[in-house]
């Protein structure tokens, strides 16, 4: 947690990630220390700490943002929305203005070829799926308006989108054309949330009559 006498302690948060995915991208994440990490960033190792629970996390600092998104699409979604129908919107929306956190930024390739390269960020990765489905699950199981499976659904609904966001990447590190590599991953998010909203919706479009 971040340092209550830190007034500035969101920036710093920034300021800290920002010189660490710096570093990273330019030596590999494997051969920069924590050590590095803050010196480059003018604090202390413990703050560093301070706001990240893992080195791992200073190149994943937008974890917390996609969390929050999950649970606001959830949260606020309208009455006629079911989860899956809620979570497909907001995938496409994602895709289509080609926001970061959907793989189709600009100039994400550096990162994405760290974070290949390095088994450290990979196994992060992998937990941090296991983290949004339980918090996904957390939350379906909080919403009154929800009487489905929440495990399944949440499981479900995690793994079609990181197989598309899989596949995205390994396009995007193959040198792909960037307006084709897009119309695939819209594409093939539609496919898997046509095949959720038929699976778990009775096959019914959610949302729709």
């Amino acid at each position: 947690m971040p340092n209550r006498g830190d007034r500035g302690g969101a920036q710093t948060r920034a300021r800290i990630a920002s010189v660490a995915t710096e570093l990273f991208l330019e030596r590999g994440f494997d051969d920069v220390t924590i050590n590095e990490v803050a010196a480059a960033a003018g604090v202390s190792k413990v703050t560093v700490f301070a706001h990240f629970d893992r080195k791992e996390d200073l190149l994943f600092d937008r974890f917390p943002d996609a969390l929050d998104t999950m649970r606001t699409v959830i949260r606020e979604r309208a009455d006629h929305l079911d989860p899956v129908e809620a979570m497909r919107q907001a995938a496409l929306a994602l895709a289509t203005e080609r926001h970061v956190l959907s793989g189709l930024g600009e100039g994400v390739e550096p990162f994405m070829r760290t974070l290949m390269a390095s088994p450290a960020l990979i196994a992060r990765l992998r937990l941090f799926a296991s983290e949004m489905e339980e918090a996904l699950r957390a939350e379906l199981d909080a919403d009154a308006r929800f009487s489905g499976d929440s495990a399944l659904t949440a499981a479900l609904l995690v793994a079609a989108y990181r197989t598309v966001a899989v596949e995205t990447v390994r396009r995007r590190l193959a040198g792909g054309d960037i307006d084709e590599i897009s119309a695939a991953h819209l594409r093939r998010l539609t496919l898997a949330f046509d095949a959720l909203a038929g699976g778990l919706c009775g096959g019914a479009s959610p949302g729709v009559g």
